[in-house]
C-alpha cells in the first residue's frame, strides 16, 4: 500500500510539473564566465562558436559586434558602453545566447538617437537567454533596412529599461532611455518574415520619449508573429499591433501571456486583421485591456480565455536561477 501511495504521489507531482508554466526571463548566467577576453570591437567573418568576450565599446558607434558569416554561435558575452548597436547580424543560421547587452546610448534623453541591443537582417536567427537593457533605441530591431526575409526567434530573454543608476553617454542618472523591447520592420511584399517570441520578460517601457506611444512590443509591417508565455509589467503599452496601411499588415497570435501595471495591454491599430488572442491574463494595475485605434472593426478577431493573473513572482525566473 505504501508503495502504491508513493507511486501516486510521484505521478501527481509529475503531472503538476508538466502543467506548470515555464518561467519567463533568463535562466542561469547571462553574461561572461570566468576570465573573459577583453576587446573593444568584434567582427565575426567566419563560421564557428565565439564565446566569453567582454566587449567594452568605449563610447564608439557602429555595430560593436558585427556578424557577417553564416553558421555562427555567439555565447556568454557582455557588450556595453557604446553609442551604436550592440550586435549587428548580417548572416544566417546565427544563434546569440547567454549574452548581456547594455548601456548603448546615442544622443540625449530629450533627443534620443537609435542604438539598438541587437539588430540586422532577418534570417534563421535565434536570440536565447539574453539580458538586454538601457538602449536609446530598441532592445531588438529587425530589419531597419527593410531589405531581408527570414525568421527570428527570441526566447527566455529579459528585455527592459529603467532609470540609469549613473550618468552615461549624454544621459543623466535617473533618466530612462529606450523606445521598444522589440520592433519589427520588413520588406513591404513577398514572403512574410516569421517572428517567434516565447517566455520573455519585458518591462519598463513607460518613460517620456520622442515617440508618442511607448510599447514593449511594436509589431508592424509584413510580419507573422507568435508571442507565447511572455510577461509584461510597467509599460505604457504591452502589445502595439499594427494593421494595414503605411506600417504594413502584421499577422499576430498571442498565447498564454500575462500583463501587469500597464496603461494599455493590447493596442490594436489600423483595423488589424486576424488577430488571435488566447489565455491572456491580467494582473494588478492594468488600466485598459484592449483599445482600438484608427478603426473599430477588427476582421477575424478572436479573444478567448481571458483570466486573472497570479502574482508576477509566480511567472518570472529569479536572476541566476
Amino acid at each position: 500500500m505504501k508503495s502504491l501511495i508513493a507511486l501516486q504521489a510521484l505521478f501527481l507531482a509529475a503531472t503538476f510539473a508538466a502543467a506548470a508554466p515555464e518561467l519567463a526571463g533568463t535562466h542561469g548566467t547571462a553574461g561572461t564566465l570566468a576570465n573573459p577576453k577583453l576587446v573593444h570591437r568584434l567582427e565575426i567573418t567566419k563560421p564557428g562558436v565565439y564565446e566569453n568576450f567582454l566587449v567594452d565599446a568605449q563610447g564608439k558607434a557602429g555595430n560593436i559586434v558585427k556578424i557577417t558569416a553564416d553558421n555562427v554561435t555567439l555565447r556568454n558575452c557582455e557588450i556595453f558602453n557604446g553609442s551604436g548597436n550592440g550586435i549587428g547580424v548580417f548572416g544566417t543560421r546565427v544563434v546569440i545566447e547567454n549574452c548581456r547587452i547594455h548601456h548603448l546610448l546615442n544622443g540625449t534623453f530629450k533627443e534620443q538617437n537609435d542604438a539598438h541591443g541587437i539588430t540586422g537582417r532577418w534570417g534563421d536567427v535565434t536570440i536565447r537567454n539574453c539580458d538586454i537593457s538601457h538602449t536609446s533605441g530598441d532592445c531588438i530591431q529587425f530589419d531597419p533596412d527593410r531589405a531581408s526575409l527570414g525568421s527570428l526567434t527570441i526566447e527566455d530573454c529579459h528585455l527592459w529599461t529603467g532609470p540609469l543608476a549613473a550618468n552615461a553617454g549624454g544621459f543623466s542618472a535617473g533618466e530612462r532611455p529606450g523606445e521598444n523591447a522589440v520592433d519589427t520592420k520588413t520588406r513591404p511584399d513577398g514572403e512574410r518574415c516569421k517572428l517567434t517570441i516565447r517566455r520573455c520578460y519585458m518591462h519598463g517601457w513607460n518613460q517620456p520619449a520622442q515617440i508618442s506611444t511607448i510599447a514593449a512590443l511594436n509589431i508592424k509591417e509584413h510580419v507573422e508573429a507568435e508571442i507565447t508565455q511572455c510577461v509584461f509589467s510597467d509599460n505604457q503599452v504591452a502589445f502595439r499591433l499594427r494593421g494595414p496601411g503605411g506600417r504594413g499588415n502584421a499577422l499576430v497570435t498571442i498565447k498564454d501571456c500575462a500583463v501587469y501595471d500597464t496603461q494599455v495591454a493590447v493596442r490594436a491599430e489600423d483595423k488589424i486583421e486576424n488577430l488571435k488572442i488566447s489565455g491572456l491574463a491580467f494582473g494588478q494595475g492594468v488600466k485598459s485591456r484592449l483599445e482600438k485605434h484608427s478603426g473599430k472593426e477588427l476582421p477575424g478577431f478572436i479573444n478567448e480565455g481571458e483570466h486573472e493573473a497570479p502574482p508576477i513572482s509566480d511567472l518570472i525566473a529569479k536572476p541566476g536561477a
